[in-house]
């Protein structure tokens, strides 16, 4: 018979009271990042420490997992009914909920090295505890600390066990234990979701675990939604997409524009990139590669993502190193993405080898053999912001509040400066727009840099490619210039010109006072790319909402932007399937029919586009 939630909950329970006898007390936790987090003995050890005043946790971690907001307005509206669907059954993480209302206890302590992406903003805990480090320094951090607790989930595997999803630091502290160098509990969660991902990096033996939660609830496991690829995301990787050698090496990021890339490089296998590239109106700086993967492509890579996958079902990734394909030090992405690696043969999972980070993001260690593995690297990397001069922001807002963390970035960037033939090519869209106001992510300066201008290298925006590597700063500048959004470059100018860092006579060149979101959207129109490249878990009314609430959102914060949009609603059609979707089909009260007004009045903007 199948054990209720009460009888996990009591097993876990009497496992938490065990580790808090087993180390005296002072508890230091080292918590995988992302997807694995064992959630029921995480959660367990917390309620028990909250419990007893005089015990100690502290726990170092990184990319706690949680859907976003959903606590007011139209987020709440389109995402609580689809929660599950979209996100998965993960459940909540108790000591990120007690922090972000304030009510963590004061002997419970949480740091993290890499947070999900803006949602720790003006969370003071949060913003104070978190510690700058780069992917593959973050061991030395949790070295230094002396865990004496690590906590993992796992996936059964031939007896024993794999880590499955983070190899990434987990490997390295399973390696230093069984060679005596650390000494810590290490206490596991099995769940039959977790694809089990094999090799010697992955592997661990019933023997190895001191404490078990097994069976266990086989929660769902969280997952990344899927969102729409706009035109300048689009536009971005098909730039990118020219600058990838055959036989090559290749490692990419998580979200739009790495679904971008990805869907560019299948359309340059399938021989349609020579066609988009050919009607191009934007400068690609001198990068050309366009031909079909014949040798194909080598991942290496901090992340495993779904574009990766992709390319290894479609046969361009598939040249092999020791044996593997893509070499990858964690994973976290969609619930298809999940499903196709449980699915995979053996003999194709074991051309996917999970390592730790200490292998996929750096040189040092066995540095020859992977010289000659990474060779023509391109790491493609996702920056917010970037300075005229070449510098980029990925982390951190002006006034210092850290919205996700450096990671492994720059840790690839150094890789790319160390490789013969590898290129760093960070990329960003040219501009952003919040409370109805559109600014360029290119400025002049920034008070924060993730990585600074002597590493520039290749910056992608849709507007095509600056290759800045060696380059002077009047030549990077003018690069730059040529790749930013034609409403801001002539107040950059300016800027570059009082800094002496342009003469007084530079002008800039006509063809880039054509640098436009419609210039953008008339060059993709006739070719058809798809707003989903690898599907969504968002059903047909959803994805036509989702333009929708990105213009309400835009709006929001700026009180006449809102106002025009309820008063175009008052007139506007009120699409049956949409309105009701956001139950506003019959709103109640002033408050719900300003809210459905707005709603109305953003369709038939978006419609009009």
């Amino acid at each position: 018979m199948a054990e209720t939630e009460a009888e996990f909950t009591a097993r876990a329970d009497a496992i938490a009271a065990e580790i808090i006898e087993k180390t005296a007390g002072d508890i230091r936790l080292a918590l995988p990042l992302g997807l694995g987090k064992p959630v029921t003995l995480v959660n367990a050890l917390t309620r028990a420490v909250a419990a007893r005043p005089k015990v100690k946790l502290s726990i170092l971690t990184a990319l706690t997992l949680e859907p976003p907001d959903m606590s007011s307005g139209m987020a709440r509206r389109f995402l609580e009914p689809a929660k599950d669907r979209l996100f998965g059954a993960y459940p909540t993480l108790d000591y990120a909920e007690m922090q972000r209302a304030g009510t963590l206890p004061d002997n419970i302590e949480v740091s993290e090295f890499f947070m999900l992406a803006g949602r720790w903003i003006a969370v003071p805990s949060a913003q104070r505890h978190y510690i700058p480090a780069n992917y593959t320094h973050a061991y030395d951090v949790l070295a230094a600390w002396k865990p004496n607790l690590m906590f993992q989930l796992l996936a059964p595997l031939d007896g024993g066990f794999s880590l499955s999803c983070n190899t990434d630091i987990s490997s390295d502290l399973l390696r230093d234990r069984r060679a005596g160098r650390m000494d810590f509990l290490l206490v596991g969660e099995v769940n039959g979701n977790l694809p089990a991902m094999d090799g010697a990096e992955a592997r661990v033996t019933r023997d190895e675990v001191d404490l078990l939660l097994d069976p266990a609830p086989n929660f769902d496991l969280f997952s990344v939604v899927k969102q729409p690829v706009s035109d300048a995301a689009h536009a971005i990787g098909l730039h990118v997409a020219r600058t990838v050698r055959d036989g090559g090496t290749l490692q990419i990021g998580i979200g739009t524009i790495g679904d971008a890339v990805a869907n560019a490089l299948i359309l340059r296998q399938s021989g349609g990139l020579s066609e988009v590239a050919r009607t191009c109106p934007f400068d690609n700086d001198g990068f050309d590669e366009d031909g079909r993967f014949e040798t194909g492509l080598y991942g290496v890579t901090e992340m495993l993502v779904d574009g990766l996958l992709h390319l290894f079902e479609r046969g361009i990734v598939k040249r092999e190193v020791d044996g593997a394909a893509i070499h990858a030090g964690f994973f976290v992405d969609c619930r298809d993405f999940y499903e196709r690696l449980r699915a995979l043969s053996d003999a194709e999972r074991a051309k996917i080898r999970m390592m730790p980070v200490s292998f996929t993001n750096q040189l040092y260690g066995d540095e020859p053999a992977k010289r000659a593995a990474r060779v023509d690297a391109r790491f493609v990397n996702s920056a917010m912001k970037a300075t005229l001069l070449g510098g980029l922001v990925s982390d951190v807002t002006s006034d210092g509040q850290e919205v996700s963390g450096i990671g492994g970035q720059f840790n690839f960037i150094e890789q790319a400066f160390a490789l013969e033939g590898a290129r760093a090519i960070l990329t960003l869209p040219a501009t952003r727009t919040s409370k109805s106001e559109t600014t360029s992510n290119i400025v002049w300066e920034h008070p924060h840099e993730s990585v600074p201008r002597a590493y520039r290298d290749v910056i992608v925006t849709e507007y095509g490619i600056a290759d800045l590597r060696g380059q002077r700063d009047e030549d990077a500048v003018a690069a730059m210039l040529r790749i930013t959004d034609s409403r801001f470059q002539d107040a950059l100018l300016d800027k570059a010109k009082s800094a002496g860092k342009l003469g007084k006579d530079f002008a800039i060149d006509p063809a880039w006072r054509q640098n436009t979101p419609d210039r953008v959207k008339a060059w993709l129109a006739p070719h058809d790319l798809p707003d989903f490249p690898f599907g969504t878990d968002f059903d047909e009314t959803e994805k036509g909402l989702l333009p929708v609430l990105a213009h309400l959102s835009n709006a929001q914060g700026s009180r006449l932007a809102v106002a025009k949009l309820i008063l175009s609603g008052l007139f506007a059609p009120k699409p049956e399937d949409k309105m009701r979707r956001m139950n506003l089909a019959s709103p109640v009260g002033f408050g719900e029919r300003l809210e459905a007004f707005a709603l109305a009045g953003a369709i038939r903007a978006v419609s009009r586009r």
